[in-house]
C-alpha cells in the first residue's frame, strides 16, 4: 500500500480528480474515481468527492495499491482501418476484442494490434498508448487513437469537453412509447455488484443519452443513440434502467427472456446475437492538427445485420 501526500501549490486551483490525474499517480481516471468512492482520498483529513475544488494549501492524501507494471507488446493482428494520417488512426473494432491491455489480459487487444501497425503516443500512459476513449469488449465500432503527442493532448481536450461526437446503433428489448427522447440519469458503481454500473444517486456522475427510434418490431426496437457524456457502460445501463435492455447483454438482463416473447424465437435471437447488440457507428471530431471536421461512419457488423434481416422477415 502506498500513501500519496501533497500540499496543493500556490496559485493552483483545480478539481480533485483532475489534480490527481495530473499528479503522477500512474492510474487512470476511472481508477481515481473508484478510490474516491472507497473514501481512500482525503482532503484536509476528510473524505472528498471527485469534483471537490482544491485551493492552495489544501492537504491531499491518497492510500492506494500501485498497479503492476507490464510491458505492452506489439502483435500482428489484422485491423479494419477507417482513417489514418501521421497524427491519428481510426479503426473499426470487432466484437470480442478488448481495447487495451490490463493486468490479466495483456495480449490480443486493439492496442497490441495497433503497435504492430504504427507508432502511438505514449504521452500520458505507459500501458494505454494513444487511447482516448474505449468500447466494451463485446461492443463493436469506431475508435480514434493518437499517433502523435500533440494529437493526444488536443483530442483528449475534445473528449473532456464532450466535443468528440459518438453515435451508436442498438437493438433493445420491447417497444418504446416515444420515438425519440433523452435519458438523463446519474450513473455510479453498483452498490453490491462492484463490476457493474447502475443508475444511482450515490457516488454517481450526471449521464445523458439521446435516443431515436429507427424501426419498431414485435418484441424489439432498433435505435440510434448519441452520447452527451461517456460513462462506463452508459448506453447499456440507461436502456436497462428503462426496462429496455440491449438485446444479448449478459450483464444487464439482455439475455433474459422478456414476458411475451415466445421461447423458440427468443433462443433463435440469442443464437444470432451472442453478444450485446450495440455498435459505435459514427464518430465526429475536429482534426487535432488540421482543424478540419472529421465525420466517419461504418455499417452494421455481420451479426447485427443478420438480426435486422431476421426481424424484417418475421
Amino acid at each position: 500500500m502506498i500513501e500519496f501526500y501533497r500540499i496543493v501549490k500556490p496559485k493552483e486551483k483545480i478539481r480533485l480528480d483532475k489534480y490527481l490525474y495530473k499528479a503522477g499517480l500512474g492510474i487512470s481516471r476511472s481508477q481515481i474515481q473508484r478510490l474516491v468512492e472507497a473514501q481512500k482520498v482525503l482532503v484536509n483529513d476528510k473524505p472528498a468527492k471527485p469534483h471537490t475544488p482544491l485551493v492552495p494549501g489544501d492537504k491531499v492524501i491518497v492510500n492506494y495499491k500501485k498497479p503492476e507494471r507490464f510491458k505492452v507488446e506489439s502483435e500482428n493482428i489484422p485491423l479494419d482501418i477507417v482513417y489514418e494520417d501521421q497524427h491519428i488512426i481510426v479503426v473499426n473494432k470487432p466484437p470480442g476484442m478488448v481495447t487495451h491491455p490490463a493486468p490479466g489480459n495483456l495480449h490480443g487487444t486493439l492496442v497490441n494490434a495497433l503497435l504492430y501497425h504504427c507508432e502511438l503516443s505514449w504521452q500520458t500512459d505507459r500501458t494505454r498508448p494513444g487511447v482516448l476513449h474505449r468500447l466494451d469488449k463485446d461492443t463493436s465500432g469506431l475508435l480514434v487513437f493518437a499517433k502523435s503527442d500533440p494529437a493526444l493532448l488536443k483530442l483528449a481536450h475534445q473528449v473532456e469537453t464532450h466535443k468528440l461526437k459518438r453515435k451508436y446503433l442498438a437493438f433493445a428489448w420491447g417497444k418504446f412509447e416515444l420515438n425519440e427522447g433523452t435519458i438523463d440519469a446519474p450513473i455510479g458503481r453498483h452498490a453490491i455488484e462492484r463490476k457493474q454500473m447502475a443508475v444511482t444517486p450515490l457516488a454517481s456522475r450526471r449521464s445523458i443519452t439521446y435516443f431515436k427510434v429507427i424501426q419498431k418490431f414485435r418484441y424489439i426496437t432498433y435505435l440510434k443513440l448519441k452520447l452527451e457524456t461517456g460513462r462506463t457502460h452508459q448506453i447499456r445501463v440507461h436502456l436497462a434502467h428503462l426496462n429496455h435492455p440491449v438485446v444479448g447483454d449478459l450483464t444487464y438482463n439482455g439475455r433474459k427472456r422478456p414476458l411475451g416473447v415466445p421461447e423458440n424465437e427468443f433462443y433463435e435471437i440469442m443464437s444470432i446475437m451472442p453478444r450485446q447488440a450495440l455498435h459505435a457507428a459514427q464518430l465526429g471530431f475536429e482534426h487535432p492538427i488540421h482543424k478540419k471536421s472529421v465525420e466517419l461512419d461504418t455499417p452494421l457488423p455481420q451479426d447485427m445485420q443478420k438480426l435486422l434481416d431476421w426481424l424484417n422477415h418475421r
